[in-house]
């Protein structure tokens, strides 16, 4: 982390990370009174291969989560009330809390329909401090919206979003420069923004388990690891990251994903599926002037065991044709329903394509 004493206090970024609790199940329970207090679940039919979106803080006692199977979660909760999602609501009240953030500055990039980081560094320049800001912010969406939101307050983007995950729901955390590397040696590193399981395996191979062994190792053996991803984390682990809130983020995917009742094992009803799929992202594709390299296709087994094939090309891809044209290759020999497709950016243009349709 550099070193704060050396530096002005008007020299440090002040972010908020603004999330959301409960997002989709919040808003239901605020449409719907007589859902209030009851364990809710947003997503797919337990009674077919549905996913757990996202469900309420009364559902979540029971170890629910999102990305869980819907039965599996009426497994371990009979009486939770099951609901389709309404994304039309969502995106209304996503809006409403976006149109608040901005209120406050120009400089917000949402994460998804209910999360965002702010850089308040200017709006405190008067002295006003960033933890009031935050603190006016969620007392607004609750009252304006009738939701809730925790935020995180710090010096980087690294770790305002880990302090707001710190007292949800409805919470608010501060981390001051002084605290930051306290506040991250004991955590687990797959809390670390850009560690997932299979580098969680990796690093615990390699006796790192926490941040503060991630900072105990050296530069040099994390880069040999991981290369260019060893330095990032090497600066994590001491509370270093230099990203910018971007209020106007490039898209990094159009896609789209569709999931059926049983498997699809006759090769020529898969790829017609593969078919229609790719016209749906094709037009979506030419709606925004988008193309790309790269088709990669996805597959997902009934045991939720996931593979990805991919293919790049030397022109560029956008219609329907060419994307069938590589997917079907690519996608063949997979008994079970085809997933996705993806394009890489055009050279100069970070643009690329992406649907899924899950097993």
């Amino acid at each position: 982390m550099p070193d704060q004493r050396s530096e002005k206090a008007s020299d440090v970024r002040k972010i908020i990370h603004v999330d959301m609790d409960a997002f989709f199940a919040a808003v239901e329970q605020r449409d719907h009174p007589e859902l209030r207090g009851k364990p809710v679940i947003v997503g797919g039919d337990p009674g077919d291969r549905g996913v757990v979106a996202t469900c309420s803080y009364e559902a979540r006692r029971f170890g629910i989560h999102s990305a869980m199977t819907a039965a599996r979660a009426r497994s371990l909760c009979p009486q939770a009330i099951f609901l389709r999602p309404r994304m039309e609501a969502y995106r209304d009240a996503s809006r409403q809390v976006m149109g608040i953030l901005r209120c406050y500055t120009p400089l917000v990039e949402p994460l998804s329909l209910d999360e965002a980081f702010l850089d308040v560094s200017a709006a405190t320049a008067d002295g006003v401090l960033a933890v009031q800001i935050a603190r006016e912010i969620r007392a607004r969406i609750e009252r304006e919206t009738g939701l809730t939101a925790s935020a995180g307050v710090s010096y980087n983007k690294l770790l305002a979003k880990l302090a707001s995950d710190w007292r949800k729901p409805n919470g608010l955390l501060v981390v001051p420069p002084e605290h930051g590397l306290a506040f991250l040696a004991p955590l687990p590193v797959g809390k670390l923004h850009g560690v997932g399981p299979a580098t969680v395996k990796k690093l615990s191979s390699m006796g790192i388990y926490t941040v503060l062994d991630l900072r105990n190792a050296s530069r040099e053996a994390l880069i040999a690891q991981f290369g260019k991803t060893g330095l990032w984390f090497y600066e994590i682990a001491r509370g270093i990251d230099r990203r910018p809130v971007q209020p106007s983020r490039q898209r990094k995917s159009v896609g789209t994903e569709r999931t059926f009742p049983e498997n699809l094992e006759d090769p020529k009803v898969m790829l017609a599926t593969l078919q229609q799929i790719a016209g749906q992202v094709a037009t979506r594709l030419q709606a925004l002037g988008l193309a790309g390299r790269t088709v990669s296709i996805k597959a997902r087994f009934p045991d939720f065991e996931t593979v990805t094939r991919a293919h790049t090309d030397a022109q560029t891809i956008w219609h329907t044709d060419a994307l069938c044209l590589f997917a079907r290759p690519i996608g063949q020999g997979h008994p079970c329903r085809v997933a996705c497709a993806r394009i890489r950016p055009v050279a100069g243009r970070d643009r690329e394509w992406s649907g899924q349709s899950q097993c």
